[in-house]
């Protein structure tokens, strides 16, 4: 099995992506998602959908599947997310091990776990703590892989190697859990700097 990952600047493309996959016959149990929600862009109509019993597929347009199942976790390092699929239930997971074994826990060993290069891991957790969305996609069929990658493309998703240039250019060098999370401003500034 692959998994296939990709990061974005705003939630909303990545919902997009989401949406497209299980269109395009993708299993909503091969999908997950991780959005930070410390700047509380969405919070509230993810609570006001829960509220009325739509659940949050359904507000965007959905009847279900993976976005239906949306529900918020803090992650070590990243702070609250919005999460919902087999990657959010893994970190939860890993990071209950890691407390006990002492292993690489929370989202960059979950990721690991799956089979994501740690390098890449370390990326994409960076991301989110700085306010990105991040789809994975487990990926049984490798003929499908192709299809998969197009649309998760086709969404605007985040150009890894730049941003990682720019990341490194600026003293990262890894994903720290023991950081700070990004504050709302952080996080809105980061956005701008990416979404203009």
């Amino acid at each position: 099995m692959t998994t296939i990952s990709a990061l974005y600047d705003t939630h909303s493309d990545a919902v997009a992506a989401v949406r497209e996959l299980e269109t395009a016959g993708v299993s909503d149990k091969d999908i997950s998602l991780v959005s930070n929600s410390t700047s509380s862009s969405y919070e509230q109509e993810v609570a006001k959908d829960a509220g009325t019993g739509a659940g949050i597929g359904a507000a965007i347009g959905g009847t279900g599947g993976l976005l239906a199942g949306l529900g918020m976790l803090a992650i070590p390092g990243v702070g609250p997310v919005v999460a919902a699929g087999w990657l959010a239930a893994t970190a939860v997971g890993a990071a209950a091990g890691a407390a006990v074994g002492g292993i690489t826990g929370g989202l960059v060993g979950a990721m690991t776990e799956s089979g994501i290069p740690e390098e890449d891991a370390h990326f994409y957790a960076e991301g989110v703590r700085r306010g990105g969305t991040l789809v994975s996609v487990r990926v049984t069929d490798d003929g499908r892989a192709n299809l998969i990658k197009s649309v998760l493309h086709r969404h605007r998703n985040v150009d890894q190697t730049t941003r990682a240039r720019f990341y490194q250019d600026s003293g990262w060098t890894s994903f720290d859990e023991s950081s700070q999370p990004y504050t709302r401003d952080q996080i809105v500034s980061e956005r701008d700097r990416w979404t203009q």
